[in-house]
């Protein structure tokens, strides 16, 4: 079996992952559930959402949600937020306790209320803490230390080259890199050239990561850059089994036939009782409905479809409404 571009296994470390296809951590979506489904459909790993660097709050309820389990398929992973050197090793002390097998460490994250406390992207303005913060991580650990980046803090200072150098130095053992400064947000396109300048700077492994979004461009992606991997994020959401197109696109050449409506709608039903079960009914069906909005979204004339299901708060009332939509679609 030919390899077109960049299909292999990965080791991080002393992990090994089944191939070099992660699902990125993003906020409030890549909970147990999301995560088991992207890890189902061909995803070498996924990492969990990320976990606030803050004891004061690791004993919660939304804290409880975001950890690891023994019921999580495949390597488990966890991102940590965090500014301060002490409480982010504390944060993935804890973590490795609790069964994390990999640590990630967040500083790509544009979001505002997270940079304001100098955490995510806003780090990569100083390199000198960024230092000790993955330092202080990787002594308070035995399992193996990544770190997820952006390309700079905006277009007038890029320093993913510079961040990917400490990085190493300080015994990180893979970066990711967002094609996006903190500025640009999620806005306009992503490039690649920072993450083809890094790869060729450092040894430890590079992953590529922003708007990789089909088989097509995954392979586009590994070419130009020559990443050790890629990272999928916002286009798996509704979408799932992209990992598994990807892989097949990247080792036959050619597309994998197109998933039917009866195996959309299978997908989605478990999906919602993982929910279910996962979160209760009452929160379970209200995180629902974003996941069913994604799911549904390119079919034809869904929209009022889509403006029902985000009220429903019933998890009967859900799964019959879902029903009957795909009923719809299969009769139209």
């Amino acid at each position: 079996m030919r390899n077109i571009a960049g299909f292999n296994s990965l080791t991080i470390g002393n992990v090994k992952l089944k191939n070099n296809l992660i699902a990125a951590p993003m906020a409030g979506v890549s909970d147990r559930p999301f995560r088991q489904l992207c890890y189902r459909f061909g995803a070498g790993m996924a990492v969990a959402e990320m976990f606030l660097a803050n004891s004061a709050v690791w004993h919660t309820d939304k804290s409880a949600l975001r950890m690891l389990s023994e019921e999580d398929s495949g390597i488990r992973a966890i991102q940590i937020v965090g500014a301060d050197p002490n409480e982010m090793a504390k944060a993935a002390e804890f973590n490795a306790k609790q069964g994390a097998q990999l640590i990630d460490i967040n500083m790509g994250c544009p979001a505002k209320k997270v940079n304001k406390k100098l955490a995510g992207s806003a780090l990569m303005q100083y390199p000198n803490l960024v230092a000790d913060i993955l330092t202080n991580v990787v002594q308070a650990v035995d399992v193996p230390v990544t770190l997820k980046m952006r390309t700079g803090w905006d277009k007038n200072h890029k320093n993913c080259i510079e961040i990917a150098q400490i990085a190493e130095e300080c015994g990180i053992k893979a970066i990711t890199i967002h094609g996006r400064t903190r500025s640009c947000l999620f806005h306009g396109e992503a490039e690649y050239d920072s993450i083809k300048a890094v790869k060729q700077t450092v040894s430890i492994p590079v992953i590529a990561n922003g708007d990789i979004n089909s088989p097509e461009k995954a392979k586009e992606v590994f070419q130009y850059t020559q990443a050790d991997a890629i990272m999928v994020g916002r286009a798996a959401e509704g979408h799932p089994w992209l990992f598994e197109e990807i892989a097949f696109y990247l080792q036959h050449g050619r597309q994998k036939p197109a998933k039917t409506v009866d195996e959309v709608e299978q997908i989605v039903m478990e999906h919602l009782d993982a929910l279910y079960q996962f979160y209760g009914e009452y929160k379970g069906s209200r995180i629902a409905r974003k996941h069913v909005n994604w799911y549904t979204n390119h079919y034809a004339n869904s929209n009022q479809f889509r403006r029902l299901f985000s009220v429903l708060d019933n998890t009967s009332q859900q799964i019959k409404t879902l029903k009957a939509f795909f009923n719809q679609i299969r009769n139209n």
